[in-house]
């Protein structure tokens, strides 16, 4: 989250990380009130990392993690059309503003939820973390007609063991 000013909001989205099983929250300039974490009743911040950097300069994610901002833009991607990255961190703007211009230039892609307007900035998190888990996680599909039967949940499948060869 960038620019996060309500505790409400940040502890509202480490509880929904939490719940979705995210590796890591972070903040970027984040009002000191905002650090407070009401609402996180999972007490999330004991079971994820949660990073602050003071700028956008500042951020740094692992390797290969791609950056994927969230904001109403019309060149963003709608989310349901939306191919995730294995590895991605997700950024949303301020309760009341945009994304910077400077973390937009940052981000791998942008996407949008397609609303009519702007929805708060937890229920927006909690919406990319559910699509993400339904199009990632290893779901049936969901059937064509209303009722419909659907297809067992494909096993996971390992492959053989590497061996290495010595040099």
């Amino acid at each position: 989250m960038e620019g996060i000013s309500k505790a409400v909001n940040l502890g509202n989205l480490l509880r929904s990380a939490h719940a979705f099983g995210a590796s890591f929250v972070f903040t970027i300039g984040a009002d000191a009130t905002a650090m407070e974490t009401i609402a996180d009743t999972s007490k999330a911040s004991g079971h994820l990392p949660l990073y602050h950097w003071p700028s956008v300069a500042e951020l740094r994610l692992p390797k290969a993690c791609r950056l994927v901002g969230v904001e109403l833009l019309d060149e963003a991607m709608d989310l349901p059309a939306f191919a995730h990255p294995l590895q991605a961190a997700y950024v949303l703007g301020r309760e009341r503003g945009s994304l910077s211009p400077e973390l937009v230039a940052r981000c791998h892609h942008i996407i949008r939820i397609p609303t009519a307007f702007s929805l708060n900035l937890a229920t927006a998190g909690a919406i990319v973390m559910y699509d993400r888990m339904r199009c990632i996680g290893r779901f049936a599909s969901r059937p064509v007609a209303e009722g419909g039967i659907t297809e067992p949940r494909r096993p996971h499948v390992q492959g053989a063991p590497r061996k290495r060869r010595r040099s």
